[in-house]
């Protein structure tokens, strides 16, 4: 049985150490800042998240199910990126459990990690893998819907 995520104390000292690595582009290069508007407070909050490209698409994947920023995200349908001192608007679609599939097949093998807390392997078929994405959310990126309220 797979692992359960707990946001503690070390969890949020390994983020707020992160945070400024990535800012300086520092750290794995798929390593970004993902900053979305709160939900409910229309704050803007920042996690570390790893960027997935397969098949000439970006993907972010939630290794640790549906956490605050999942939620965040699939309301506002917006986020910014940020490594390096650049940053990027983004639009995000959640994906299917097809689509999300050999994604997080990718996700498992790059993302050592985060293995514990997939009850699949990279050598999983992907119809388990597909079984397992209700768990792990997948959200392709695409560019930025028109208007305000992409977080600041």
């Amino acid at each position: 049985m797979a692992r359960q995520y707990r946001y503690g104390p070390v969890r949020r000292a390994l983020n707020g150490l992160m945070a400024p690595a990535v800012r300086r582009g520092l750290g794995p290069a798929p390593l970004r800042l993902l900053t979305v508007a709160g939900r409910r407070s229309g704050a803007p909050h920042t996690t570390p998240v790893q960027l997935i490209e397969t098949d000439g698409a970006r993907y972010l994947v939630a290794p640790y199910g549906e956490v605050g920023w999942v939620r965040n995200l699939r309301v506002a349908g917006r986020a910014t990126l940020e490594r390096g001192g650049r940053r990027e608007e983004v639009g995000a679609v959640e994906a299917g459990p097809e689509e999300a599939a050999p994604v997080l097949r990718r996700y498992i093998a790059d993302v050592a990690v985060a293995r514990p807390y997939f009850d699949v392997s990279a050598e999983s078929s992907l119809e388990e893998i597909a079984a397992e994405a209700g768990r792990h959310p997948v959200f392709r990126l695409v560019p930025p819907p028109a208007g305000d309220g992409a977080p600041r």
